[in-house]
């Protein structure tokens, strides 16, 4: 939980003008009353304390994606509305306990052979994109991929596809699980991201369970049993013609 603190510069242009600093106590009272009243009015115009500021941003990141996001269909506009409302809403999106809450997930690719790297997962018995949820303290999820993407493939030089600058969704879609591993049945609210390496031979699986394999996207979209994932394929391939034909 990240908390806001103010500076003590801030504290002294609202202590009224006859304070002096050499009056340690006087000081210090008008100090605490400054403070109080700047927090009463903070809460009076925002409807929230310091404390529930801090808390709700931790969907800060989110939402700033979201914001530059443009759904493709009433379906996935629908998802979006549902994901920004949580990211809103709830204290920490990516908790685990709550029904529904974030993910972060990628398809990588190699665009010098228009390739994209699936992965298995052996409990959904198809290929899909590699990614997951946040570690406790996370709250981007663009670190989040890139440490998720890290972990299952090895690859250490992974960065946003085209723009490594520019962090962009391909797609958010909310998934349905179902229960298994003692967890509940709940859903995932996944923000998909395009990353690419320059160095597709360097890619290791995670364990052994969990094997990979470059494929073209026409071939992804045959392996994975996965429809959400199939459209996110097609806007891959979109994505790397457009960089093809642009050069």
């Amino acid at each position: 939980m990240r908390r806001t603190r103010r500076t003590s510069a801030a504290v002294i242009r609202n202590v009224p003008g006859g304070a002096v600093l050499d009056d340690r106590a006087g000081f210090h009272e008008l100090t605490r009353t400054a403070n109080t009243k700047n927090a009463t009015s903070t809460t009076r115009m925002t409807g929230r304390t310091d404390m529930e500021n801090a808390m709700h941003a931790v969907g800060r990141p989110i939402l700033d994606l979201l914001s530059r996001y443009r759904a493709r269909d009433p379906r996935e506009a629908a998802d979006v509305a549902r994901v920004r409302a949580l990211a809103e809403g709830a204290d920490d999106p990516w908790l685990r306990s709550i029904p529904l809450h974030v993910t972060a997930s990628a398809l990588i690719v190699h665009p010098a052979s228009g390739r994209v790297l699936m992965r298995w997962h052996a409990r959904q018995r198809s290929w899909l994109q590699v990614g997951g949820h946040g570690d406790p303290g996370e709250s981007d999820p663009l670190e989040v991929v890139l440490r998720e993407g890290q972990e299952e493939t090895g690859l250490g030089d992974l960065a946003p596809y085209p723009d490594p600058s520019l962090a962009r969704l391909v797609q958010v879609v909310i998934v349905p699980v179902a229960a298994g591993g003692g967890e509940p049945a709940h859903e995932h609210g996944d923000l998909r991201f395009l990353l690419a390496t320059a160095d597709p031979d360097a890619a290791r699986p995670e364990n052994p369970d969990a094997p990979l394999r470059w494929m073209t996207p026409a071939e992804a979209r045959e392996a994975t049993s996965e429809e959400n994932v199939r459209e996110a394929l097609r806007r891959v391939e979109e994505s790397l013609t457009v960089a093809a034909e642009r050069g």
